[in-house]
């Protein structure tokens, strides 16, 4: 009994039957066309850019402290100065970041404050517009992201092909696009520069042609289609190479995708590939450590240091180890939800599909399958690799989600064809499961380290800019810091939890940062006697801090802090802070709904903020 099996081509817009008979030969049987809508790029564009402004101005929980302490913070300090108030991470200070990225918000905050100026807005509209726009910059980055996964299925599965509008359904509808995409992590922007960056690369590399037998429009063609590639590949090459340099690991991506170029390519193209390149990678590098001399002060090369620190000693270890499987049990149905069956289905199609050519069928299917195998393998090769590090989370497997969108998106477009009742209803469950996830995770989980900034700020502006003080009691990080306090005015002091730089391995597991001697045994009482000053400065209107803005190093020498004129922590530890506390000027004036569960036992509850009567 013969195999059928239906796939789409590209170009033609067709979609094909693939017979296999008893005896092995293989048949391609075109069936009808499928139905396609086009839309010009540009509109498609706008519409996404609209979307993902909205989805980054009403995003309002919290994800990863990297979102503000490894982007806005130093560019908060790039742009306004160093005794500007910016929390400045240990990252920084050795050299471990490069800073093209946190540059790129610096000249985002530095039009704000142009435009502010001009507009003469007062503090606290300068205040909004300081914090919406680094938002709206990624928005950008998240439209374009949307689009170019678009683009990429497009010239896969053909332009205006029911497949390829299912691969944007995808990424429009996904979860995790709402929730993370219109985040300042250098993992959105490195998504967003390798899915552009492979809708350029040059999957078919022009391979030379003797001059003898080619005739002088055969020529002239070869050589307009050389020159085309040429351009595809400087641009992919300058992306990807930025995508390198803010994220070493993306490098990964490119082995894969490149490697079996080079192996397929002509000895002269292959030399003319390495050539672009070296010259397309020395130039962003160059770039990079221009601009990491200006920041720094000092020449650094911050990938190397980045694979130094977290693979050679392992200080990746320091913020979490976690379970081999966990890209393929916790990670990949996190970042797929719905969508994970039609990946796996789609990663199985591709793998079993061979990009040579069969009998029949045509370059644009050839090339299709070519690509899509290539993705795929891409996207096993890169978690796999990673899994081998012990420090996982996942946002490092963002940068192949667009590739599994793509793969997806054909056993998605066939399962519903046709579009019957029961499909309707089916389709319908899992877009209604993807909203409630998306919605949850965007508006409810971790609002309240987001909700208590909005709160202090405010309250700040009612006192009419009167110096603040605030003290964070909460593990380390747990908020963002001066990009939404914003105001100069607003002195804090939190927690830290530094690594252990200069310890030896031996010694690693008994190191303890500010933020676990805070909450190791007997409680957190204990270091209040040790670091702050007498509770009895607080039963009185004496001794109340006047602007302290603290955040040592864990292990150095440091004063007792004056107690602030506001205490933010999370609602697990009230019961330690009442009995600690009691009888002094401080009374609960604040409390905002967090999150109904957490992984972290010390982030628990509400967070609340206590304030100084009078």
């Amino acid at each position: 009994m013969p195999f059928l099996s239906a796939s789409a081509t590209g170009g033609a817009h067709q979609t094909t039957a693939t017979i296999t008979s008893p005896t092995g030969e293989t048949n391609h049987v075109p069936l009808p066309d499928s139905s396609s809508y086009r839309v010009p790029t540009h509109t498609v564009l706008a519409l996404l850019l609209a979307l993902r402004i909205v989805n980054a101005l009403t995003l309002r929980t919290f994800f990863q402290p990297d979102e503000f302490f490894q982007s806005l913070e130093p560019a908060w300090q790039i742009a306004f100065g160093r005794d500007s108030g910016a929390w400045i991470t240990w990252e920084w200070r050795t050299q471990l970041r490069s800073s093209l990225h946190p540059a790129l918000f610096a000249g985002v905050y530095q039009l704000a404050a142009n435009l502010a100026s001009a507009l003469n807005l007062n503090p606290i509209s300068r205040a909004e517009l300081f914090i919406a726009a680094p938002k709206v910059t990624q928005a950008i980055f998240a439209a374009l992201l949307d689009c170019y996964t678009w683009r990429l299925a497009e010239s896969i599965y053909g332009r205006g092909t029911r497949t390829a509008w299912a691969t944007l359904a995808l990424s429009v509808c996904s979860p995790w696009q709402w929730f993370c995409s219109t985040r300042t992590l250098s993992n959105c922007v490195e998504t967003t520069l390798t899915s552009i960056a492979v809708y350029h690369w040059p999957w078919q590399w022009p391979d030379s042609v003797s001059s003898k037998t080619r005739s002088k429009d055969k020529d002239d063609q070869i050589h307009g289609h050389q020159i085309a590639s040429q351009d595809f590949l400087l641009v992919s090459l300058l992306l990807a190479a930025f995508a390198c340099i803010l994220r070493p690991t993306n490098l990964l991506v490119w082995l894969c995708l490149s490697f079996p170029t080079l192996r397929r390519a002509t000895t002269h193209g292959r030399c003319a590939l390495i050539r672009q390149i070296l010259l397309c990678g020395s130039a962003v590098l160059a770039l990079s450590v221009l601009s990491d001399r200006l920041y720094y002060g000092v020449w650094a090369v911050p990938p190397v240091r980045f694979l130094y620190f977290n693979i050679a000693q392992s200080l990746a270890v320091f913020y979490g180890r976690n379970r081999g499987d966990y890209y393929l049990t916790e990670a990949l149905p996190l970042l797929l939800t719905t969508a994970l069956p039609f990946a796996i289905v789609g990663l199985w199609q591709a793998l079993r599909s061979k990009p040579a050519p069969l009998p029949g069928s045509t370059d644009q299917e050839v090339l299709s399958r070519t690509i899509l195998n290539r993705l795929a393998w891409t996207s096993i090769v890169v978690t796999f690799t990673l899994s081998l590090i012990s420090h996982k989370e996942v946002r490092f497997l963002y940068p192949v989600l667009p590739f599994l969108h793509i793969l997806s998106a054909r056993p998605l477009s066939s399962f519903f064809t046709p579009l019957t009742a029961s499909r309707k209803a089916t389709l319908a469950s899992l877009l209604v499961v993807n909203l409630i996830i998306a919605g949850y995770a965007s508006q409810v989980h971790q609002r309240g380290v987001l909700d208590v900034l909005a709160y202090l700020r405010h309250q700040h502006e009612a006192r009419g800019h009167v110096p603040t003080s605030v003290g964070f009691l909460m593990p380390c990080h747990s908020t963002p810091w001066r990009s939404h306090f914003v105001h100069p005015g607003i002195r804090a002091w939190a927690l830290t939890c530094e690594p252990p730089l200069n310890i030896p391995l031996v010694d690693r597991d008994k190191y303890l940062d500010e933020a676990d001697q805070f909450y190791l045994d007997p409680g957190p009482a204990l270091w209040l006697a040790d670091h702050m000053e007498d509770t009895r400065a607080v039963y009185t209107d004496t001794n109340i801090a006047g602007g302290q803005d603290s955040r040592t190093p864990a292990g150095s020498r440091m004063e007792s802090r004056k107690w602030p004129q506001y205490l933010v922590f999370f609602e697990q530890l009230e019961g330690m802070m009442s009995e600690s506390l009691n009888g002094t000027r401080y009374r609960e004036c604040w409390r905002g709904f967090n999150s109904h569960f957490h992984d972290d036992w010390r982030r628990n509850g509400d967070v609340v903020v206590w304030c100084l009567d009078g």
